[in-house]
């Protein structure tokens, strides 16, 4: 199997644990079954991060030996485990499906956990979730607001994409990294935030200097960038004693709750397992936190502290709230926009 990947990436050889790419066809419970699959095939998830948008799957796990905690470089074995995972993921395939984007992939990869990495790991994700084409969602409501516009400065050759939705961490890093990933070079930019709502400007080129100039190509980056914005979810953070099996333990906890993953960040340190999953109520209903809480005390007792922050309130209700606030802003917004062309006009390439 080829492990070389197409952007290039250079990364020191991890002494400590196996790092394992995986992408695909998302479905309720699936992180569930891949916690299980690495302990059936005795591996011990030393830290994993997956991120799960619109039925599209993509998660970078690092594993070691069950019994010795090494690193797993035997060809062999590695081959194994990625089969084994390859048939987890392709359960969910659909074979009448065209194009192949929901097509499964396990590879083994160089990259290297921790804290120190985790925008390297993040960064990865957002490229994996691209190539899985996880901004396509065919039951998108067709008359639902649209976060992200995109307007021409001819004057300058810019184009403008002008993002406006609920403000969280890391907001400003999803955007640049798409853009980034798509090719896309930032000349200026303009953000703020106010209410709990950011509002973001770039002026942009494609890196061969052009503007975006076909209704396909904006439609894909305003598809892209809303998708980039929409992975969040009600955060729920596990700490307990580190032992085998934990993390399948309580990724069953949430399946059995209702509960589907749309991001995850699992970390050991030491004897502790720190687990950070964020989750949506897969009927569409808002998650139960109380009910979720006391499930986990019933089913794993008191070796397990739990504690939930909700980062996505209701953006309509917050829409009501801040349409006179938005309003001036956007006028603040254009003047703006004219001060910094005024301004950058003797750098421009």
């Amino acid at each position: 199997m080829n492990k070389s990947y197409s952007n290039n990436m250079v990364i020191p050889y991890v002494e400590q644990h196996t790092a394992i790419e995986m992408i695909g066809a998302d479905r309720p419970g699936l992180f569930s079954e891949i916690s299980a699959a690495f302990v059936d095939l005795h591996c011990n998830i030393v830290e994993a991060h997956a991120w799960s948008h619109n039925a599209r799957l993509a998660c970078v796990a690092y594993i070691s030996d069950q019994s010795t905690l090494s690193p797993i470089d035997d060809p062999c074995r590695l081959a194994s485990i990625e089969d084994h995972l390859t048939t987890v993921l392709r359960a969910t395939t659909n074979p009448n499906e065209g194009g192949g984007t929901n097509h499964p992939d396990v590879k083994t990869s160089e990259f290297l956990g921790g804290e120190e990495t985790m925008t390297t790991v993040e960064r990865r994700l957002h490229q994996l979730m691209l190539s899985v084409r996880d901004f396509e969602d065919p039951s998108m409501e067709m008359g639902r607001k649209r976060m992200v516009t995109i307007d021409i400065c001819e004057e300058k050759g810019y184009s403008i994409v002008g993002i406006e939705c609920k403000d969280r961490p890391r907001l400003m890093f999803d955007t640049v990294c798409t853009l980034t990933d798509m090719e896309y070079v930032v000349f200026h930019a303009s953000i703020s935030s106010h209410a709990g709502y950011a509002f973001q400007e770039y002026f942009i080129r494609h890196i061969d200097g052009y503007a975006l100039d076909t209704a396909g190509e904006k439609e894909r980056v305003i598809k892209c960038l809303e998708a980039a914005i929409e992975r969040r979810g009600v955060r729920l953070e596990l700490c307990a004693d580190n032992r085998v099996g934990l993390l399948s333990d309580i990724t069953r906890v949430l399946r059995e709750n209702g509960l589907a993953v749309v991001r995850a960040d699992v970390e050991t340190h030491g004897q502790k397992s720190v687990n950070a999953f964020y989750v949506r109520d897969i009927s569409g209903n808002d998650v139960d936190i109380e009910y979720f809480s006391k499930s986990v005390k019933r089913e794993m007792g008191s070796i397990v502290t739990l504690h939930v922050k909700n980062e996505s309130t209701s953006s309509s209700r917050r829409m009501k709230t801040t349409s006179s606030t938005q309003t001036s802003h956007l006028s603040f917004g254009r003047k703006l926009r004219s001060g910094i062309e005024r301004l950058s006009h003797g750098f421009m390439p």
